[in-house]
């Protein structure tokens, strides 16, 4: 009796289907935000969410589970780790949380650099430069301090160089500055104006030449070890809106901005744009180590994606944040902050290796930020 009634077929199931993901999408849109340090009711809010897509799933299996599925989605990935064992692929990461930063090595194991709040890799990871509200600092892994300099509102340090000459670059409260990698010869990059609270970024090669988008939204470069201006995007063009994000290509020939749903590219000698890419929902890009590919993550809907080469190597139905190479250029990692996930992806093989309950692993109720993965 019961195989015959698997056969038979619902009445206007595909509305019935439709109706069904509605109401749970609806439910689950109206959920109350709950602190990390809250989990247990977050994962009993969930858990109501999908207790909810069952019981109305069930009064129109097959569609009902479509449902389901669709829930799990928006919630994460299915199979994650419970806990970063290891890497996917060599190298360290530097990971942003409330407690400070961390330092995570290819096995998994985390250490403290209490208090701090945003940090990057020195060239050849022998370092970290780290800010506090009003304070730059040099520190090595293991947390040892080698200087520090004291300035308002510290954001966004860069380090770049080779392995005798390195400088580093980073915003304050109002300027753009560079210093040397041993601390001195700090200055304002020669009176630039005001930047806007996007990160500059270093050209690959030996000429020290930043890029970064000024307060008037141009695009500007400062050749660092001439201290002197370099171009800027031309007069003729309009200002940049709501830039996000700078990245040079991996051989320094050209510079990429995302601005407002656009992926711009600047030639390096020049500054003349070369071209321009509409790109819907725009939020994160990043240039592949060793190759002209750019991923990109985008948002044009409900569903994120994350795009390399054309394809779409990932998506989900939930915000995602962040977007990062390996430095061997096989992974990917971006996050989820709904689903407290990390996402590993390799493009060639769309393999994921996810892992869970992050924020916790990093004792932040916010979620963490990954801020630099070297060799």
């Amino acid at each position: 009796m019961r195989r015959d009634l698997e056969h038979v077929e619902v009445p206007d199931a595909e509305a019935a289907r439709e109706r069904a993901h509605g109401v749970v999408v609806a439910a689950y849109g109206e959920r109350e935000a709950i602190p990390v340090r809250r989990r247990p009711l977050r994962l009993a809010a969930v858990c109501a969410v999908l207790a909810v897509a069952a019981v109305v799933g069930a009064a129109f299996s097959p569609p009902g589970e479509a449902v389901v599925d669709r829930i799990r989605e928006v919630i994460g990935v299915k199979r994650a780790q419970p806990a970063l064992f290891r890497l996917p692929t060599d190298g360290r990461l530097l990971v942003a949380s409330d407690s400070g930063v961390w330092v995570v090595e290819q096995d998994g194991k985390k250490r403290l650099l209490p208090s701090y709040r945003e940090a990057s890799w020195s060239p050849f990871g022998r370092f970290v430069v780290a800010t506090k509200a009003n304070e730059l600092a040099a520190l090595e892994p293991d947390g040892d301090v080698r200087w520090t300099l004291a300035r308002r509102g510290v954001r966004f340090p860069r380090w770049t160089g080779t392995k005798s000459d390195t400088r580093i670059a980073y915003l304050t409260s109002r300027r753009l500055h560079v210093v040397a990698g041993d601390g001195t010869r700090d200055g304002d990059a020669g009176g630039l104006p005001d930047s806007q609270l996007v990160a500059p970024a270093w050209q690959p090669g030996k000429g020290f030449v930043l890029a970064y988008a000024n307060r008037f939204g141009r695009i500007r470069t400062f050749a660092a070890g001439r201290g002197s201006d370099g171009w800027s995007d031309p007069a003729q063009s309009r200002p940049l809106s709501r830039t996000s994000a700078l990245e040079w290509t991996s051989d320094g020939a050209q510079l990429l901005v995302a601005a407002h749903w656009r992926l711009l590219r600047f030639d390096a000698r020049s500054g003349a744009p070369l071209n321009v890419q509409r790109v819907v929902g725009l939020q994160a890009i990043a240039v592949r180590p060793g190759s002209p590919q750019v991923a990109l993550l985008r948002r044009p809907g409900e569903v994120s994606q994350v795009v390399v080469g054309g394809s779409v190597v990932f998506s989900c139905g939930c915000e995602l944040r962040g977007l990062m190479w390996s430095p061997d250029g096989n992974w990917l990692l971006v996050g989820s902050p709904e689903a407290d996930q990390w996402i590993f992806v390799r493009p060639e093989t769309k393999r994921i290796v996810a892992v869970s309950n992050v924020s916790e692993q990093f004792r932040s109720r916010s979620f963490p930020r990954v801020e630099g993965w070297c060799c």
